[in-house]
């Protein structure tokens, strides 16, 4: 992976850009096609210190995410988080349009936001899990954009960081909403997602994993996926109703049922069996999932 470029500030990132200073140092938004660099430019890897919101249509190349090249020719909304990482490849800047919204950790302090907005999953989600919006809901995205660019660029007054947060919160709940729209209309998409995790999952249990490597956790079975943990479980919990966490745990409880009523194994064999190292964990999770313990479970077969 390429050393990633850092950008510690919003300054520095429309130094970067050669952009016009911010006109406040923790917010801004602005337009690619406000960009001066050269022409040739192209984006590579980049973390930052800060949150970025970007909306983009009609640009050519791809990104790498992890060891996958995705295309990068649909119109899309993405997340990033401080310190993430986000690989491009063969992106030049001068072809990209679109809108990108930036702010600092910092100014969102002393509001509820500045800790409801480590709830959205979607700043982790990978770049190849990006939000594909109707026209309809890129015009909301849009609107509520640029309502938050005239706020940054009016005078300051008591009101101002006020209106700000308010509409950066309104933004993200309704990408949240977008998001939970995109999970049930991809039907397709997600039912294959989640045939192959119950494959990973049926090859995992007959194999010998679970005694040799332990319950498989949430970032293996992503891994093997191809998508990231939280993109995971959102799209589960959608579904379903539960995280992957809790599908796991399922299909431990079916499988220790199975074992305890059909072989002579002890419960803390079946435990160790299932990966468990104490026979007390194994216990809680069964007792807590199905309101009576291993024992009493058994003995409803004797």
């Amino acid at each position: 992976m390429k050393t990633p470029e850092r950008v510690p500030s919003i300054t520095a990132l429309h130094l970067y850009l050669k952009l016009k200073r911010p006109s406040n140092p923790l917010i801004s938004v602005f337009d690619f096609n406000e960009v001066s660099v050269d022409p040739k430019t192209l984006l590579t890897a980049v973390t930052t210190d800060f949150y970025v919101v970007a909306i983009k249509s009609d640009c050519a190349g791809k990104f790498k995410y992890g060891q996958h090249y995705y295309d990068f020719d649909d119109g899309i909304m993405y997340f990033i988080a401080p310190n993430q990482v986000v690989q491009f490849e063969d992106i030049l800047l001068s072809e990209v349009k679109g809108s990108v919204l930036v702010v600092h950790p910092d100014f969102l302090q002393g509001y509820p936001l500045a800790s409801a907005i480590k709830e959205y999953c979607y700043f982790s989600y990978a770049a190849n899990e990006a939000l594909h919006l109707s026209d309809r809901e890129e015009q909301s995205v849009t609107d509520i954009i640029d309502n938050i660019r005239r706020e940054t660029e009016n005078n300051m007054d008591v009101f101002t960081q006020d209106l700000l947060i308010s509409n950066i919160d309104l933004l993200l709940k309704y990408c949240d909403r977008f998001y939970n729209r995109q999970f049930l209309t991809r039907k397709k998409v997600n039912h294959d997602l989640l045939t192959q995790l119950e494959n990973i999952l049926d090859d995992y249990f007959k194999s010998e994993r679970l005694t040799i490597d332990g319950i498989p956790t949430v970032q293996f079975i992503a891994s093997e996926m191809n998508i990231s943990p939280n993109y995971l479980s959102d799209m589960l919990r959608v579904h379903t109703g539960q995280t992957t966490q809790q599908h796991i745990q399922n299909r431990l409880i079916e499988k220790a049922k199975e074992l305890l009523s059909t072989t002579g194994m002890s419960v803390s064999e079946i435990a160790y069996h299932l990966g468990f190292e104490h026979p007390q964990s194994f216990h809680r999770l069964f007792k807590n999932r199905t309101a009576i313990s291993p024992l009493e479970f058994r003995q409803t077969f004797n």
